[in-house]
C-alpha cells in the first residue's frame, strides 16, 4: 500500500529462519520428568549417605593396609558390608 504523502510503498518482509528445534511429544516429556525426579532421588540418598559419615567411614577403610584391615577382622571385599552392616543384610 502506498504512502500518499511520502509516496512510499509499504516492502514485503521475508525470512528464511526455520524453527529447526525438535519438539517433544508428551511421552518424551514425561521421561524427562521422570528421569529428573530420579535422578534428584539419587543426589539426595547420596547427601544423607555423606551426612551419616558412612562414605567417609569406607573411605578411611580403604585407605588402610590389608594387614591393618586384618588385624580388625575385615577384608577389602568386606568393607562396603561392614560399614552398611546395620542398614543391609547382604
Amino acid at each position: 500500500m502506498a504512502d500518499t504523502r511520502t509516496g512510499e510503498t509499504d516492502m514485503a518482509f521475508y525470512t528464511d529462519t526455520i524453527d529447526s528445534a525438535p519438539r517433544k511429544s508428551v511421552l518424551g516429556s514425561i521421561a524427562t520428568y521422570i528421569a529428573g525426579v530420579g535422578a534428584t532421588l539419587i543426589k539426595a540418598r547420596e547427601a544423607s549417605l555423606h551426612m551419616e559419615g558412612r562414605v567417609d567411614k569406607m573411605a578411611a577403610l580403604q585407605a588402610k593396609s590389608d594387614e591393618e584391615l586384618a588385624a580388625m577382622g575385615l577384608r577389602r571385599d568386606d568393607i562396603v558390608r561392614h560399614v552398611f552392616r546395620d542398614l543391609y543384610y547382604i
